[in-house]
């Protein structure tokens, strides 16, 4: 059997023997989980506590493995343990201070962990018991905005953010964690505030600031008054929101950055050799394989400015005088898993030079810019059910950003031009445009463009119903807009009208497929109606009567879309059943472009026999139109330049409820992988040898 030696006062175990003695912190929390006052024996156990470096994962797991019944007979040293924390964290000494953030972590997340199904309340009475929980929690939402906005540590002020996320986020549903009640009343607003105006902090901190913020402001938004809503809506400082704008502009740049690196990868490697010689067969593939994990956690964010704070769509034009700045972080950021919805922070708070032109020469760029890209690239691909969740929240922000007046001002300004390049879905019928090539032009065209895209590239099986009528919905704003301000805007409309009849084709063809899925007469009726805004108002916004006579081509030369649109309207009109009213209200919408192609077929025709020509050319159609509008009779249909502005608290509920517990899980996840670690916190405290 194997013998214990003594030597030099230490008990050496021989190899037989595989137990290891036990680190001073893990005896002193198996004091704590036992039933006596574990500073009965040792007056200076608290003190000593908190000098040690905090074993989080035999705290958590300790927690975790005890029953209800057992953890109940241990609550007056938990709620114990939980006080000293807050008061260390008023300590001079920064390791207790850092000792005492990184036990808070392990304390809140083990006692929620063993209690998932028991009531917040509950939870709140174990940790720190009833009758203390306002104070306790008053002193520490204090002590937390103290060490946030005071010149100390900045490893310091992350671990106070990596602690606030960590309790934000300790339930999926967010709304369902009862502490965050005191985290309302006790604002660490300000703090954020401070964080991203001041840009030292802001590239050491921006990033855990924004989410923080976004994840509050999201707490029980729809059931009581959150003051993080309030507060947000009424910021009108403006290096608070520019600040915040960097943040989230480095983030979607950073997105952007990592997507072209692996594209370029995929092009000079053979796969895509491959996939040119064998043709389509394969592009579903490579682009999966090149998709990088979206973040909806900073889009979330870049929502909630825009949607509550009209301040901040003036963030989005402008350019960014830090961006041409790079800063190194004071640790290397690490490796988060892969995870469903990435909320890593990018490596740099500032972006470098290399990732902003547009064109390699000199052009600038702005949030608005890089959010497009991010956009256009999110939504190539909707199969994957984050991707649509991530497309589908680009949509709601350009929704709120084509309503806004100011936004639209600067989206139509023929003085501010920008080339934007956007993503493009690789497809067999279309060349892969030169980024060179790309013309400078007012944002919209960008906008148009991206909407353009996505109608053309997802009409599949698995129609995204949704993200069409959202898509619609955009262009019909930015024409309601045009109209109304008279903005005559230089854009290739074909390319619209194109995809718009392409689309009426779609869900035709594929009629009885859709219609057990869909309404699809809704989003028919939408782009009838785009149709009948430019027959209707088009003379007051396009740019030249030649393009208004180019409208009347389009809808003359694919005049057999919508005669077989009318024709399934009609036949559905007519019969009873549940398509009878929506399909009736396409056949009344029809009226003008029946209308014109009814006048103009037989005149075209006309002019055929006449001249003795057996194909027009379309010169020849367009001189037709233009020698016959003076006869040609149009009804004035109403309400085509009004639409029912965004409203999330109706509409978007369930989805934002979805959103934001899938970012709080994945919040928590990267949080308990590696954002506690003491390394580097030692080494910047002098007081440390």
């Amino acid at each position: 059997m194997a013998q214990a030696e003594k030597k030099g006062g230490l008990l050496w175990k021989s190899s037989a023997s595989k137990k290891l003695l036990k680190e001073k912190v893990v005896l002193m929390y198996d004091e704590i989980f036992m039933t006596e006052d574990p500073s009965k024996c040792s007056p200076r156990f608290w003190e000593e506590l908190f000098l040690m470096k905090v074993n989080l994962e035999y705290l958590e797991s300790k927690l975790e493995s005890l029953d209800g019944e057992e953890l109940m007979k241990i609550k007056d040293n938990v709620n114990c343990l939980f006080q000293r924390c807050i008061q260390a964290l008023g300590e001079e000494h920064p390791i207790r201070v850092v000792n005492a953030l990184q036990t808070l972590c392990a304390l809140i997340r083990g006692v929620h962990q063993k209690n998932k199904s028991t009531s917040g309340f509950d939870i709140i009475n174990m940790l720190m018991g009833f009758d203390r929980a306002e104070l306790c929690m008053k002193n520490l939402m204090e002590s937390l905005d103290s060490l946030l906005c005071a010149e100390g540590s900045e490893s310091l002020k992350s671990l106070c953010l990596k602690l606030l996320l960590c309790l934000v986020t300790v339930t999926d549903n967010i709304s369902q964690n009862t502490i965050l009640e005191y985290v309302m009343i006790n604002s660490i607003f300000e703090a954020i505030l401070q964080i991203l105006s001041n840009p030292p902090s802001r590239r050491e901190h921006g990033y855990d600031a924004v989410v923080l913020l976004a994840l509050l402001v999201n707490y029980r938004k729809y059931e009581s008054v959150n003051p993080y809503i309030v507060k947000l809506s009424i910021v009108d400082d403006e290096a608070t929101l520019n600040g915040m704008g960097l943040v989230i502009a480095q983030a979607l740049s950073e997105y952007n950055r990592q997507y072209k690196d692996k594209e370029e990868e995929h092009q000079s490697g053979f796969f895509s050799a491959l996939t040119n010689m064998v043709g389509s067969m394969f592009i579903a593939d490579a682009d999966e394989k090149i998709s990088v994990q979206t973040n909806e956690a900073i889009l979330l964010a870049l929502y909630e400015a825009v949607h509550l704070n009209r301040n901040f769509i003036t963030v989005l034009a402008q350019s960014h005088p830090e961006m041409g700045l790079v800063t190194v972080p004071i640790s290397p950021i690490p490796t988060t898993p892969v995870t469903p919805l990435g909320t890593t922070p990018p490596s740099s708070d500032v972006i470098s030079s290399a990732e902003l032109p547009l064109d390699a020469d000199v052009q600038t760029s702005n949030l608005l810019i890089t959010f497009l890209k991010y956009s256009s690239i999110v939504m190539q691909d909707t199969k994957d059910e984050h991707r649509l969740h991530s497309g589908k929240l680009c949509l709601i922000i350009l929704t709120c950003i084509a309503e806004d007046q100011y936004a639209n001002a600067f989206l139509h300004d023929d003085n501010v031009n920008f080339r934007v390049n956007l993503h493009r879905m690789p497809m067999r019928h279309r060349k892969k445009a030169a980024d060179k090539n790309l013309p400078c032009r007012p944002l919209v065209c960008a906008v148009l463009d991206l909407m353009v895209e996505f109608i053309v590239t997802h009409m599949m099986k698995e129609f995204p119903m949704d993200l069409y009528v959202r898509c619609i919905q955009i262009v019909h704003k930015l024409l309601c807009y045009q109209k109304k301000c008279r903005v005559r805007l230089h854009y290739t409309w074909r390319e619209l009208w194109s995809a718009l009849i392409n689309l009426l084709k779609f869900l035709m063809s594929n009629e009885t497929v859709l219609l057990a899925k869909h309404n699809i007469f809704t989003l028919a009726l939408m782009v009838v109606n785009l149709f009948n805004m430019f027959i209707t108002y088009g003379d007051t916004f396009l740019p030249t009567p030649s393009s208004y006579d180019e409208l009347y081509y389009e809808i003359i030369r694919m005049h057999q879309n919508f005669d077989n649109l009318y024709s399934m309207v009609l036949r559905l009109s007519t019969n009873a059943g549940q398509w009878k009213e929506p399909s009736s209200k396409v056949t009344h919408a029809l009226v003008n472009i029946r209308a014109i192609i009814n006048h103009f077929n037989p005149k075209i025709e006309s002019y055929a026999a006449v001249n003795h020509i057996s194909q027009l050319s379309e010169e020849q159609v367009l001189e037709v139109v233009r020698s016959n509008y003076d006869t040609l009779t149009l009804k004035l249909q109403d309400g085509l330049d009004q639409y029912e502005r965004y409203s999330e608290q109706h509409k978007e509920a369930a989805f934002f409820k979805e959103l934001v517990r899938s970012i709080s899980i994945n919040v928590r996840r990267n949080l308990a992988f590696n954002t506690l670690s003491q390394e580097v916190l030692l080494k910047e405290f002098s007081t440390i040898s």
